[in-house]
């Protein structure tokens, strides 16, 4: 009989008592990464950073540096004097812009979040005449381009005297059928149907489950949707730009007007893009970890 090979994942000791009537612990052995896993991967990290070392090497240099042939793959020394000249700019404005920036993608993705997870519960959780139809139509509204609704949202802000004002941008978006669809998705597969019915027979109502449970088992989620909708309502140009004005901006807006008509200093606009970017790494940084153990302890308790 030939031997039995073992599995990619398996179990080397059971956890049962010994004979001294302690408990030994589990270990699971796994199979270790090849060589080519480590490969592909690196693939992708050096894909994902290089565009980032590209502008950097661009901001750090001069106007001619992009058109020059011989161009060194060594950072230059301009990056400060580019980046000041980005901050002093009195048309680009920098420091309102970031502000903008930064009050509208939060209240966006909070917002987001709140309504998402109520009607992801609501579509998941409770039963309710044309509940799947409604959610069908909400996905539906995803195919509709964004571009259909310029002009009459333009002119809807435009009689309601809100065009300049950085709630124009706001107010659209608070609200998305991804993040419905994206709460839906999930509460209905994490949160078991008989724990809802546990809460309310100890008594709960059905607001007190949702807080005690439905947002308790949201929060990964939540998480990632709130992650993706202020990094999607950061780099939104095409409605800021249509609706926003040069005194009241965005940050991708304001930097558009480092172009000029006839000459575009290449070494300035990317030193401006960087700068745009250090508040979504600073993101990233503190709350990945947050993210990726919350996503864990969803799977394993789902």
């Amino acid at each position: 009989m030939s031997a039995i090979s073992t599995p990619p994942l398996a179990v080397v000791e059971e956890n049962l008592p010994n004979a001294r009537g302690s408990r030994r612990t589990t270990k699971i052995r796994g199979v270790r990464a090849g060589f080519w896993v480590y490969i592909g991967l690196g693939v992708v990290i050096v894909s994902a950073i290089f565009p980032y070392y590209w502008s950097f090497l661009i901001g750090s240099g001069d106007a001619s540096t992009i058109n020059n042939p011989n161009m060194s793959w060594l950072p230059g020394g301009n990056f400060i004097a580019n980046a000041l000249a980005v901050v002093n700019d009195p048309a680009v404005n920098f420091w309102l812009a970031l502000w903008n920036s930064i009050f509208s993608s939060t209240v966006i993705a909070a917002s987001v979040v709140i309504f998402s997870t109520l009607a992801g519960w609501a579509f998941a959780k409770l039963r309710f005449p044309g509940g799947k139809w409604l959610l069908a139509f909400v996905v539906a509204t995803m195919a509709v381009p964004m571009q259909l609704g310029v002009v009459p949202l333009y002119l809807l802000f435009s009689d309601l005297g809100w065009t300049g004002q950085i709630g124009a941008i706001i107010v659209p978006a608070l609200t998305s059928a991804f993040g419905v669809f994206w709460m839906t998705q999930y509460l209905s597969q994490t949160v078991p149907d008989e724990l809802i019915e546990a809460a309310r027979v100890d008594g709960a109502s059905m607001i007190r489950t949702f807080w005690t449970v439905g947002v308790t088992a949201a929060r990964p989620a939540a998480a990632m949707l709130f992650l993706f909708t202020f990094v999607g309502a950061w780099n939104q140009f095409f409605w800021p730009f249509i609706v926003l004005d040069r005194q009241s901006p965005t940050l991708p807006v304001a930097l558009s007007l480092l172009q000029s008509n006839y000459f575009v200093d290449y070494s300035i606009v990317l030193a401006g893009v960087l700068l745009a970017t250090i508040p979504l790494l600073i993101l990233f940084a503190f709350a990945g970890k947050q993210l990726v153990s919350g996503i864990m302890a969803g799977a394993v308790k789902g």
